[in-house]
C-alpha cells in the first residue's frame, strides 16, 4: 500500500491591511513634512518683510512646545506644570555654549536635547512615584529650582539677564531671522515626527494603557515605570531643544521670560485647545493660539496675552472638553447616527 503525499504550492501569508495602511500614512507624513520644510525655504526667498519670520518663529516654537508637553501630559496622562523649567534649561544651555565656545545653533540643539532628557529622567525618577496633584506640584518645584539656580549664577547673567551676539547666519539662508525660522521649523517637524512615531508604535499603546488605568496596565504586564521615565525623558528633550535657539533669536535671555507663567500656561493650553490624544491636536492648538497672540501683540498689547489664553481656554473647555479634534469627532459620530 503506497501513500500519496499531496504537494500544495506554498502560500505566502498575506500582509495585514492595517500594516499597509500604516506604511502609506507614514510615507504621506514624511512627504508632507518635506513639503512643509520646502515651503519654508521658499518663503525665506519670497517674503522680504522680516517681521513675518519673527512672528512665525514664535508660532512654530509653540508647535514644538505643545508637542513636547503632550508626550507626558497628553499621551501618558501626567499633567506637567514644569514645561518652563525644561524650556529655560534648554535656552540657558544654548546661551552657555554660545558664550563659552561660540557654538553654532545646530550644535546647541542636540546638546540641549540631551540635557533636557537627562533632567527629565531625574525628575521622573524622583517624582513619578506620586500621582495627580502631587506630581503637578513637584513639577512646579522644578521650575522654582531652575529659576533660583540661574538667578544666583553670575556667569549666566543672574537676574539682569545675558546679552550675546550670535554668529552670522549662513549666506544661503537670507538672513539671521530667516535662518532661525528654518531651524525652528525643522525642530518642530522633528518634534511632531517623534510624537507621531510614539502614537503609532508599541510605546504609544503602552502610554494609552497607562493613561487609562495604571493599575490595570501593571496587571497586564505593561512596564509602567519605565514608560513613565521614557515619557519624561522624551518630553524634556523636546522642550529643552525648543528653547535652545532663543538666545540666537533674541540676542538676549533673562530668567523671568524663560521660566515665566506665560510659557507654562501656553504649553498646557495649546494641547487642550487642539486635543491632546493625537499629534495633530497640539499642532492645531499651537497655530491657533499662537496666531491669535501674535495678532493681539500687534493690535492691542502683549500684556493681554495671558488673559487671552485664559479666555480661549475657558471657552474651549466649556464647548469642547476634548479639544477641537474631539469636537470634530463628535460631529462625525452625530452625522453617522
Amino acid at each position: 500500500m503506497t501513500s500519496k503525499t499531496s504537494t500544495l504550492p506554498a502560500v505566502r501569508p498575506a500582509r495585514p491591511a492595517g500594516s499597509r495602511l500604516t506604511n502609506v500614512r507614514s510615507l504621506a507624513f514624511i512627504l508632507g513634512a518635506l513639503a512643509i520644510f520646502a515651503v519654508g525655504v521658499f518663503l525665506t526667498r519670497a517674503v522680504e518683510n522680516p517681521f513675518f519670520f519673527f512672528a512665525s518663529y514664535i508660532i512654530i516654537q509653540y508647535v514644538a512646545l505643545a508637542t513636547g508637553w503632550n508626550v507626558l501630559g497628553g499621551y501618558a496622562g501626567y499633567i506637567n506644570f514644569g514645561a518652563a523649567a525644561f524650556y529655560g534649561v534648554g535656552a540657558y544651555t544654548g546661551a552657555l555654549l554660545l558664550k563659552a565656545f561660540d557654538a553654532p545653533v545646530l550644535l546647541c540643539l542636540p546638546v540641549a536635547a540631551a540635557v533636557g532628557g537627562v533632567l527629565g529622567l531625574l525628575m521622573g525618577y524622583m517624582t513619578l512615584r506620586v500621582q495627580g496633584v502631587y506630581f503637578a506640584i513637584a513639577t512646579i518645584a522644578l521650575v522654582v529650582m531652575a529659576h533660583t539656580l540661574v538667578l544666583n549664577t553670575d556667569y549666566l547673567g543672574g537676574a539682569s539677564g545675558l546679552a550675546l551676539m550670535p554668529p552670522e547666519a549662513p549666506a544661503w539662508a537670507g538672513g539671521q531671522v530667516q535662518f532661525l525660522f528654518l531651524v525652528m521649523l525643522g525642530t518642530a517637524i522633528f518634534a511632531v515626527a517623534v510624537a507621531r512615531w510614539i502614537e503609532v508604535s508599541w510605546v504609544g499603546r503602552g502610554f494609552r494603557a497607562l493613561r487609562a488605568s495604571e493599575e490595570a496596565a501593571e496587571c497586564a504586564g505593561v512596564p509602567t515605570f519605565r514608560l513613565k521615565l521614557a515619557a519624561c525623558a522624551i518630553s524634556g528633550a523636546i522642550l529643552s531643544m525648543t528653547g535652545a535657539p532663543l538666545v540666537f533669536y533674541a540676542s538676549f535671555i533673562e530668567p523671568e521670560t524663560v521660566f515665566g507663567l506665560a510659557l507654562a500656561l501656553n504649553a498646557i493650553a495649546m494641547p487642550l485647545i487642539g486635543g491632546k490624544k493625537s499629534w495633530p491636536g497640539p499642532v492645531i492648538g499651537a497655530i491657533l493660539l499662537g496666531t491669535v497672540q501674535q495678532g493681539a501683540t500687534i493690535t492691542i498689547s502683549s500684556e493681554l496675552n495671558i488673559l487671552l489664553v485664559g479666555v480661549v481656554l475657558i471657552a474651549v473647555v466649556a464647548v469642547a472638553p476634548d479639544g477641537i479634534l474631539g469636537l470634530l469627532d463628535r460631529f462625525k459620530k452625530g452625522n453617522r447616527a
